[in-house]
């Protein structure tokens, strides 16, 4: 395997620092926690005082540590679905049992932080408002969420304001429960800071425009943890320049992140298969396949942020989101990735328990493939539930999808992406917030 980015210690021990202040606050109670859905309005609890913990993050730690699959039936037993949300059924199955990935990962951490109330928005999926109801009940703790739309094909200022608003009524219920007003110049300056880290986290997934790319989508999913947690903070600004100062230094050397030649460019749209993170890299990468770009860790872009129209900006780009888009949207949207990454072939996962990240389930890839020409491949699978995996079944379909692309363009016939050298100002064409 290529050598691992320095920059991901020093995210590792961002990480470690952010969850261990979250349990000496759920212990000692000097500081009110909210847990918040991964894209939902955390400037506001930020400006509010609220430490801030996301559910989803554990979830996704629970899959990569392959825990899900022993869990999940527990939260089965307590009726919720085999056919839901894994983040959920995993998540909750473990506060069943009592278990938690982060003792593992993070020593001295027995269990998760308490909440003093929970805030949802539904723009990923309407999961997390039955998920954060269950621990609204658990902790006998408020529950405060807010319902986006839908298939939204161009955000409109009717969308903007009525997410507006929502989220203006959020204020009064969240400043009783900390016991503090929300302070407007507070607010405008976390939201300047999301926004830099927004910039910084879409300079450094541009970089693997560049040939060789100097990472890759596995590479992404470990890096963003701080643009997910860490948001509105500054710590996060001084990591991500980091990590561009690194990634631009990879391309001033023509270094890939990948061993050997990097023969083919693809994209990933759909969630990764958190248990199966290394096992994937390795089976594109020992194939000279680099997975450049995902729909997915372009998430935390928020490029509609601005500190001088607070609300009205979060409630945009929060609408902004690629997964409450219309399939016109998301057909436009994937073309010009594909074109500004310089894509030989897009692999869609069909994630069995996330409807609303797969989408390949209504004819998309096909009607991608026939306007670009670019092959598609789709695994089965799930983002943590690795009983719905085949892992030779996913082996076979990859191998067989780059015998397609070498006999499709061979080698020599590959496009030759990127600038391949020189420090990179690469950034994602406009429009392209999600």
């Amino acid at each position: 395997m290529a050598e691992r980015l320095k920059t991901a210690k020093d995210i590792a021990g961002f990480m470690a620092d952010y969850y261990y202040e979250l349990d000496e606050a759920s212990s000692s109670r000097k500081r009110k926690i909210a847990w918040c859905s991964s894209v939902g309005p955390v400037e506001i609890l930020r400006s509010i005082g609220f430490l801030t913990y996301f559910p989803e993050n554990h979830s996704a730690l629970l899959g990569t540590r392959r825990m899900a699959a022993d869990l999940i039936p527990s939260a089965n037993a307590a009726g919720y679905s085999p056919d839901i949300c894994s983040y959920l059924t995993a998540d909750i199955g473990a506060c069943i049992q009592g278990v938690t990935p982060l003792s593992k990962a993070f020593p001295g951490i027995e269990q998760i932080p308490r909440a003093d109330v929970l805030v949802y928005n539904t723009n990923q999926c309407r999961d997390v408002q039955d998920w954060f109801s269950w621990y609204s009940k658990r902790f006998q703790a408020p529950l405060v969420g807010m319902e986006t739309h839908r298939s939204v094909e161009e955000v409109t200022e009717a969308h903007v304001s009525s997410i507006a608003a929502q989220m203006e009524n959020m204020v009064e219920p969240l400043e009783r429960i900390a016991g503090r007003r929300l302070d407007m110049d507070e607010l405008k300056n976390i939201i300047g800071l999301s926004r830099r880290c927004s910039d910084l986290w879409e300079e450094c997934l541009a970089a693997a425009a560049a040939s060789p790319s100097p990472l890759t989508f596995f590479d992404a999913t470990t890096l963003m943890g701080p643009a997910v947690v860490g948001r509105g903070t500054g710590a996060v600004i001084d990591l991500y320049r980091l990590l561009l100062e690194e990634l631009n230094e990879r391309i001033e050397r023509s270094e890939g992140a990948i061993d050997g030649d990097e023969r083919f460019r693809i994209f990933w749209e759909g969630m990764p298969v958190w248990g199966r993170l290394g096992a994937h890299s390795r089976l594109f990468g020992d194939l000279g396949a680099a997975v450049v770009a995902s729909t997915y860790c372009s998430t935390w872009i928020f490029s509609a942020l601005d500190p001088a129209n607070p609300f009205e900006s979060m409630a945009r780009a929060y609408t902004e989101l690629f997964a409450v888009r219309s399939d016109n949207y998301k057909e436009k949207y994937i073309r010009e990735r594909l074109e500004f990454f310089k894509c030989d072939g897009i692999v869609y996962h069909d994630a069995k328990t996330c409807p609303g990240n797969s989408n390949c389930r209504y004819g998309m890839a096909q009607r991608l493939q026939a306007h670009t020409g670019i092959p598609a491949l789709v695994i089965n699978g799930d983002l943590n539930d690795l009983r719905l995996i085949s892992d030779e079944q996913t082996k076979t379909k990859v191998e067989a999808f780059i015998e397609q692309l070498e006999e499709a363009k061979g080698w020599n016939g590959c496009r030759t992406p990127g600038a391949g050298g020189g420090k990179s100002d690469i950034r994602y064409p406009s429009g392209g917030a999600m």
